[in-house]
């Protein structure tokens, strides 16, 4: 929950903000001008707000408590060094998922109809306007596609965008059969009942004549796509990848596209491999390229990041759990840490030397990393930060007072 007005007007902390690349102004522009500098050349910044420019490389200074990056994808940035100093990852999921549906549905059209080889016939035609329409007609019999409805699309992921897509492809008439053994709760709610729940990937692989991939790229997703799974897949069918480039092995697509068993690979991220190879279409990773999407995306992250930096809530981070805290005490603890016994006992224990008397308390992990927040009843001194900050295992620990 972000602060009242009210507390807002009394922030009296300045908040730097560096942009690595271009956010939308609809986003930015929700940063209270009184509280916060942003911008691409803020020195010392207290936060780092990034698209797609390359953090892997890049020397993260040391004043930074948060990275939010406007999209789903994370891996332009070091996550793991990042947990290790305490850092939270923020991300948008969901927020770009409508632009990438729309794409997505493009392309189902665009494969199946043959359309990129059929124009770029149609643009190597030359002659007259007779000449052009019998060349056309004597050769537009070779980009005869196919229709859409009863086809059957295996989508691997039910995540935002695959669900969209899933609902996307029903009402069109289409057949859908989905794999997500990770689907939650509330994803299955929001997914039409005509979707058909597959029993593993190689089922799913196995019934379909299109194929969308929406799944993150992790160590277990790299190449999930490879030379077995596309043995599986229907003769002639058609891969569509708008994830990551490295969840399929291209070498495989290649070959499966050679021997007749692909009929075409269609994905939103080139490569010197997959350039000119018939069967192919690659597009410049246009999936959250609309107008509307990066201005949902910098709104979401924004909005992270001020109740982040202001009151300590997390929301939609990759390395750290959701957890929120309503505002009863302006004096504020916030202590990120790895998830080992007796930090909380420890902080506790601390506090109440310091004859500190503890408003309210929330603890949460997630997988080796933990997150607490406390609130007190009156001011913290700066030792007894210093004290938590010492404690074995505490990771980052930041005291977050509104002013009176």
């Amino acid at each position: 929950r972000s602060l009242p007005v009210s507390m807002l007007d009394h922030q009296s902390k300045i908040f730097r903000i560096q942009t690595l690349n271009h956010i939308s102004s609809t986003g930015l522009n929700r940063f209270p001008a009184h509280a916060y500098q942003v911008g691409h050349d803020v020195e010392q910044p207290d936060a780092i707000l990034v698209r797609s420019h390359n953090m892997l490389n890049m020397t993260i200074p040391s004043t930074i408590t948060a990275i939010g990056r406007a999209g789903a994808g994370t891996n332009n940035i070091p996550v793991q060094e990042m947990s290790r100093r305490g850092i939270p990852v923020f991300n948008t999921p969901g927020a770009n998922a409508n632009a990438v549906k729309e794409l997505v549905m493009a392309c189902l059209f665009m494969a199946a109809r043959n359309i990129v080889p059929a124009l770029q016939f149609t643009t190597a035609l030359t002659g007259s306007d007779e000449e052009l329409n019998k060349q056309a007609e004597e050769g537009k019999k070779r980009f005869s596609g196919i229709e859409l409805p009863s086809r059957t699309l295996g989508i691997i992921g039910l995540g935002e965008i695959g669900r969209l897509v899933a609902n996307s492809a029903i009402k069109l008439g289409m057949k859908v059969i989905g794999y997500d053994p990770k689907i939650t709760v509330e994803s299955a709610w929001s997914l039409s009942a005509e979707v058909k729940k597959a029993n593993s990937m190689e089922d799913l692989l196995r019934h379909s004549e299109f194929v969308s991939v929406h799944v993150p790229l992790l160590d277990s997703t790299r190449h999930l796509i490879a030379g077995k799974e596309l043995a599986i897949m229907k003769h002639h069918a058609i891969l569509l990848n708008f994830s990551r480039g490295a969840i399929v092995d291209e070498t495989a697509i290649l070959d499966a596209i050679t021997g007749g068993k692909l009929k075409s690979y269609v994905s939103d991220f080139p490569s010197n491999r997959l350039q000119h190879q018939p069967g192919v279409i690659t597009l410049p990773h246009l999936g959250a390229s609309t107008h509307e999407a990066e201005e949902n995306c910098a709104v979401m992250v924004v909005n992270q990041l001020i109740d982040f930096l202001q009151n300590g809530n997390i929301t939609n981070t990759v390395n750290f759990p959701d957890i929120q805290m309503e505002r009863e005490s302006p004096f504020r603890i916030a202590v990120a840490n790895a998830n080992v016994p007796n930090i909380v006992g420890q902080i506790s224990t601390g506090m109440a030397r310091a004859g500190l008397n503890i408003h309210n308390m929330i603890n949460k992990s997630r997988g080796e990393m933990a997150y607490t927040m406390v609130d007190v009843d009156s001011p913290v001194p700066t030792s007894v930060l210093a004290e938590i900050s010492a404690i074995d295992g505490v990771l980052m620990a930041r005291y977050l007072p509104i002013p009176e």
